[in-house]
């Protein structure tokens, strides 16, 4: 069974910097995408980055250029560095993942990667919170 375990929120000041970190277990190879999705107080969870297999990346325009998402297969780990944070990044983070593909497809790109329903397994959230 695949787990999902989040770290590294907190509060900071905006324009700061928070980097997350996610680990996977139960996974045999890199055949999945792993992504971070957030939702603020009343709003819906939306996607914010995806990072296939093989580690090519998509972001939502709302956190393009100010978040790096990347991943390492020897540790089983993503990462969301964010960067110039803004009191509108406030939120809950979750780390999502698939589950592992039988073909090579995931290794280089998420076809559902900004879909809720495009993942199988959730963590329990991590909080971050910026102030003005």
């Amino acid at each position: 069974q695949v787990q999902l375990v989040e770290s590294g929120g907190g509060s900071v000041q905006s324009g700061g910097s928070l980097r997350l970190s996610c680990v996977a277990s139960g996974y045999t190879n890199s055949r999945y995408c792993m992504g971070w999705f957030r939702q603020a107080l009343g709003k819906e969870r939306e996607w914010v980055a995806t990072a296939a297999g093989l580690g090519s990346t998509t972001y939502a325009n709302s956190v393009k250029g100010r978040f790096t998402i990347s991943r390492d297969n020897s540790k089983k780990t993503v990462y969301l560095q964010m960067d110039d944070l803004k009191p509108e990044d406030t939120a809950m983070y979750y780390c999502a993942a698939t589950a592992s593909s039988s073909s090579l497809d995931y290794y280089y790109a998420c076809p559902l990667a900004e879909s809720r329903q495009g993942y199988n397994f959730w963590g329990q959230g991590t909080q971050v919170t910026v102030l003005s």
